[in-house]
Formats: structure tokens, C-alpha cells, sequence
């Protein structure tokens, strides 16, 4: 099925329409179908080919190409953004209405305006829309949105000096526990794992996988592991180094930095290093001077090490009948069945 790849103001997810016919091409201005009417949009992907169950039916369409008329009719629209924020935060507060204001919206009719707020509890706006339709002259529809939402639409300065992440690539809110921040050793405190939306941040998502591989070669904090200087118990690990932290049996009790490789402890998962003999490295350049590898590898002498690690960790299969020479005497009952056939079929 042909699609096109679409997105809306102050929203980078892609969302999927049908192209109605047209070639578009990235940056192209569209006036698109949406639940609430006709609204100007941006072409992030161009026209392809995609596979229709990974879709959801029925798909939208685009109208056609945006006019110098359309854009500018958006334009006029956009520049009572402020006067009907402006109106709409004096009736919250003429209402006594526990709900914060976020953004609004025009259809490109200019018959109605999707206005999005956050509430931590359900609020009887009635009374706000009906003062609302009679000063804007509009169609008013109030939409709640979360507080992740807030901040994707509003966006802001993360602790790490960059925009959010969500008002810049994310298409989806991935979950996130706090668990995740266990597993990469950060500090549990909420100022510093929390995003501007007051959340834990998505960016715990990105690396937790890799963290938790890390972690499951590494000994447990006040586990018994031996070292070459001795025995002694793991206090610390740092995960991306691949060394721990052990406290020395003894009088003394010493601490102690060791590599991974360097201590033995029970369930440890020995690493075995690709044999890069049959590598092949292949260093090409383009008109634009980059450069790109290709990486092309045969590994079955390191498929051929894991298959004999795997074999002399196997437990022994214990077979039942360790005599070679044993063999089931089966006669006997074969003839005494025999025999009873026999005899029945005779009668």
C-alpha cells in the first residue's frame, strides 16, 4: 500500500496517509483529513511502499497540495492564538477551575479550536465552553492531555543541557521504572532522574538494556569471589569498566579493585572473544568524502567454541540401561500373545 508520511504543529510523530494519488516530497505543505476537520500539515516522508497490516484501516487522506491561500489563511488563524489563550485563562479563573491552560488549535475553516489543558482530576467544564463558543464565535472543543504531553508540546531544557527529548525525535512514551535507574547505578533522587514534565526521564529506556547484559557478568554486591590475592566480598561494580570493588577477607579488610577477568566466583559467564582471522575490512568513499565500513565476518570458528562450551556444561544424560550386552527378553510375552489369539480365533 503507497503512504505518506505526515506531521502536525508542535508534534514530530510521523502519522501515515493515504497520498489520494498525489507525489509529494519531503517539506511539501498538505491540507490533510483529521477527525476534526480539514487543518494544514508537513510531508516528512515521501510516497512508499508499505506493508498494509502494520497499518490500522481506514486510512486518511490528503486533500491536496497547500496554497499560497491555505498558508495564509493558517496564518491569520494563528494570530489569535494569543487572544484566545488569553480569554480562555480569564474564564478558568472566572469558573474557579483547577485546570492548566497548554495550547490551542484552528481547523483551516476556522469554524473550531481544539484547546488542550491538564487536570489531575475530572473538571464539569460546561459553563467554560458555553462562555467560550459565544465570545471566540467558534466551535469549541476541550481536549485533556497528560503531563508528559504537556512537556512534549510546550518543550523545555533537560538536566543534560539538551532539548527533550520528546519535543525533538520521540514518537512514543516508552515506560520507564525506577528499576531502570537501579540497574545503571545512578543516584535515586528524584531532582536528578527526573525530566521537566516531573517524570523519570525517557532517556533511562535508551541504555538499560545494554546496562542489564553488563550486569548479569558482573558478581552481586555481598557476594564471595576469589581473587589472586585472596578471597573477599564484592562491595562495588562498575559496569561499564568491567571491575568491582572487594573487600579483602581478614583483620585488615582491604578494598581492593579488580578486573572481571581477574576473579572467579560461582555463575560467572566466561567471555569468549570472535576470532577475527577471516575478517574482511572494506574502507570505500563517497562523492561527499564519508566513508563507510563495511564490516563482512565469518564466524564459525567462534559458533563452533560456544557449541563446545555448551556441550561440557550439559549434565550427563544417565541412561537407563548401562549394560550394552542387556537386551529385554520379549519373546515370552510375544508367544503367550500369540497363543491367546490363537485359541480365540479357533473357538
Amino acid at each position: 500500500m503507497e503512504v505518506v508520511g505526515i506531521k502536525f504543529k508542535n508534534n514530530c510523530k510521523t502519522y501515515y496517509f493515504s497520498p489520494n494519488g498525489l507525489k509529494l516530497n519531503v517539506g511539501d505543505k498538505v491540507v490533510v483529513e483529521t477527525p476534526n476537520g480539514n487543518t494544514l500539515a508537513e510531508v516528512s516522508e515521501a510516497n512508499k511502499q508499505i506493508n498494509p497490516e502494520t497499518l490500522v484501516a481506514p486510512l486518511a487522506n490528503v486533500v491536496r497540495r497547500a496554497t499560497n491561500s491555505d498558508i495564509k489563511t493558517m496564518e491569520k488563524l494563528e494570530s489569535r492564538r494569543e487572544e484566545v489563550l488569553k480569554t480562555t485563562k480569564e474564564l478558568i479563573l472566572k469558573h474557579e477551575l483547577d485546570m492548566k491552560l497548554v495550547d490551542c488549535e484552528f481547523t483551516l475553516d476556522g469554524q473550531k479550536i481544539v484547546i488542550t489543558y491538564v487536570c489531575e482530576d475530572r473538571v464539569d467544564f460546561r459553563e467554560l465552553v458555553k462562555d467560550l463558543a459565544s465570545k471566540l464565535k467558534s466551535r469549541i472543543e476541550l481536549k485533556q492531555i497528560g503531563i508528559r504531553d504537556q512537556a512534549k508540546v510546550v518543550g523545555g531544557i533537560g538536566n543534560c543541557g539538551e532539548v527533550c527529548c520528546c519535543a525533538r525525535y520521540l514518537n512514543n512514551f516508552d515506560k520507564v521504572s525506577i528499576k531502570m535507574a537501579k540497574t545503571q547505578n545512578l543516584s535515586l533522587n528524584p531532582t536528578k532522574i527526573s525530566g521537566v514534565c516531573g517524570r523519570l526521564m525517557c532517556c533511562l529506556s535508551y541504555e538499560n538494556e545494554g546496562y542489564a547484559d553488563l550486569a548479569k557478568q558482573m558478581p552481586k554486591i555481598n557476594s564471595k569471589v576469589k581473587t589472586p590475592d585472596g578471597n573477599g566480598t564484592v562491595v562495588y561494580n562498575n559496569i561499564l569498566k568491567k571491575m568491582s570493588d572487594v573487600k579483602m577477607d581478614g583483620d585488615d579488610a582491604v578494598i581492593k579493585t579488580y578486573a572481571l577477568k581477574d576473579i572467579k566466583f560461582d555463575g560467572k559467564i566466561e567471555e569468549i572473544e570472535p576470532d577475527y582471522t577471516n575478517v574482511n575490512f572494506v574502507m570505500e568513499s563517497d562523492s561527499s568524502s564519508d566513508f563507510r565500513l563495511d564490516f563482512e565476518a565469518k564466524t564459525e570458528q567462534t559458533n563452533e567454541k560456544l557449541e563446545n562450551v555448551n556441550v561440557e556444561n550439559k549434565k550427563p544424560e544417565q541412561s537407563e540401561n548401562k549394560d550394552k550386552n542387556f537386551k529385554p527378553n520379549k519373546k515370552k510375552k510375544f508367544k503367550k500373545h500369540f497363543k491367546k489369539n490363537n485359541n480365540k480365533q479357533n473357538a
